[in-house]
């Protein structure tokens, strides 16, 4: 196993001297790399239906392609879906990632090609390695395995040749890999891509106890729920008792603040190292490539062409995006994409602030809308707003104001979304309102539902009853009263929950 270190550490410099040109030359790879794309994608049925063989300029592009949401983007990836070839890209796409957080469906379903794969997704995961083995050159990362946690995949229905898949991106990517790769990682493939969770959890635990693990690599919060199984089942104090050369957690997806001290809890060792990356089911777009930093370097070569909106003009009508040479520091950004899966000018949702010009590092701020992703769940406001009308049309109750945000792990407890509701008729049963509000969640989102299998990851939503003009004296007391002003649904935070708490002190129980 020491000669596989060396080796893959060798193999892996001469990756990262790629990093340090295109951290050089940003401008200049930027354009190639849109050269490209217009040039792959002329002849597909959106390329034609947009000018693309007369493209010249990003100014052109501009023009031409006016940028979009997924809403927007979907009657082309339906048509992808049900089997049609070379309509967002010219390379076969067998492949769909699957994701949460739409308005108009449960669950978004992004194109996968080859070039995702090869030159995006898993590129990203050799240079996570290359920065790594750059900045940790001592590493014994490959004398062990990388446990890698992951979702599921199944048949797509809609292709009715059933020659193609949809999955969890981390699903999509383990049923791709390599074959140097698998036998790099653990658990067996057909346990990480179990879809019962709670079976799931049980058989990782059983097969991983036993392995050398030196890396983990996943989410904070089926890491946690592991974690602690492990522990318990191995009757051991800490996970280091069972992977005594544990040294890395690779995590991205949430927001890690949250989880940090609670790692460190579970994991006790002061050698052990965090590095965050930012990979979606659209692609992969950053690294954080300095230790002990908040900060991430926008990977510049992975067949996606990068566009900035500023978010003071985002909700305008004709919001004008600009170029990576544009952006400025400190200022909010909506991220859109053009991609060698096929996705034109599209509107991810996420917002960024750049750290960095030189090179562009960034950090990921938020989302364009109010939203709860704490634990790898995407809710975002529609769901809430849906499934509270549904809870309410069930138990005959109507709502004056409500906002929700997560509760997160302590050291010995599970999650659960925390909701303050002010209702303008109550129901007979709170419980029963909770329980409705729950399944309709999970109704309207594939990745909650997910996190809600058996209590496992996230618990039954907890409903704090405000009385009446909770909300007003809130806003009032926050100087926010009137005009555009609107009470905040969902936070990704416990800013607000905690403030509404902190003030309804002794009228109901926190």
């Amino acid at each position: 196993m020491e000669l596989i270190n060396s080796i893959a550490s060798w193999v892996l410099k001469k990756r990262f001297h790629e990093v340090e040109l295109f951290m050089k030359y940003p401008i200049e790879v930027q354009q190639e790399l849109f050269n490209h794309l217009i040039d792959a994608a002329k002849d597909t049925e959106f390329g034609k239906e947009h000018g693309f063989a007369s493209i010249k300029t990003v100014a052109d592009f501009r023009r031409n392609v006016p940028v979009r949401d997924y809403t927007a983007m979907y009657p082309y990836i339906e048509k992808a879906m049900q089997g049609q070839q070379n309509v967002v890209w010219p390379t076969e796409i067998k492949w769909f990632a699957k994701s949460s957080g739409t308005t108009s469906a449960r669950s978004k379903f992004i194109p996968v090609s080859k070039e995702a794969l090869e030159d995006c997704h898993y590129k990203g995961g050799k240079d996570t390695l290359a920065i790594y083995f750059h900045n940790f050159p001592g590493t014994k990362l490959f004398t062990g395995k990388s446990l890698i946690i992951g979702g599921s995949q199944q048949v797509n229905k809609m292709d009715k040749s059933k020659s193609s898949y949809y999955g969890d991106v981390s699903a999509v990517l383990m049923k791709n890999m390599p074959f140097w790769a698998q036998f790099a990682r653990t658990p067996k493939l057909d346990v990480a891509l179990m879809d019962d969770w709670e079976k799931k959890i049980e058989a990782m635990a059983r097969e991983t106890a036993e392995v050398n693990v030196t890396s983990l690599v996943g989410v904070p919060t089926w890491t946690i729920v592991l974690i602690r199984r492990i522990v318990e089942m191995k009757k051991a104090d800490t996970i280091l008792d069972v992977w005594p050369n544990l040294e890395t957690f690779i995590h991205g997806a949430v927001s890690f603040t949250p989880y940090r001290e609670l790692f460190k809890q579970l994991i006790p060792s002061p050698n052990m190292r965090y590095v965050e990356t930012y990979n979606a089911s659209e692609g992969f777009f950053g690294i954080q490539d300095q230790p002990d930093s908040n900060e991430m370097l926008l990977m510049l070569d992975y067949g996606i062409f990068y566009e900035f909106i500023p978010m003071d003009e985002f909700h305008s009508e004709n919001p004008k995006a600009i170029g990576l040479e544009d952006v400025q520091l400190g200022q909010n950004y909506a991220l859109v994409i053009s991609t060698n899966g096929g996705l034109w000018r599209y509107i991810i949702g996420d917002t960024i602030k750049f750290t960095s010009l030189k090179p562009f590092r960034f950090r990921i701020t938020g989302r364009t809308k109010h939203f709860i992703n704490a634990f790898g769940e995407e809710l975002i406001v529609e769901n809430a707003e849906q499934a509270i009308a549904k809870a309410c049309k069930a138990t005959g109750s109507s709502i004056e104001n409500f906002t929700a945000g997560p509760r997160y792990f302590d050291s010995n407890a599970s999650a659960c979304h925390e909701w303050i509701i002010e209702f303008r008729k109550e129901p007979d049963s709170i419980e029963t309102f909770a329980k409705v509000l729950d399944e309709a969640l999970r109704e309207a989102n594939s990745d909650y539902d997910a996190k809600r299998q058996k209590d496992i990851a996230l618990k039954a939503p907890v409903i704090h009853v405000a009385p009446q003009n909770t909300f007003y004296e809130w806003m009032k007391k926050r100087g926010k009263l009137g005009g555009q002003n609107k009470v905040p649904r969902l936070a990704n935070s416990r800013e607000y929950l905690d403030d509404i708490l902190k003030m309804l002190n002794g009228t109901f129980g926190v």
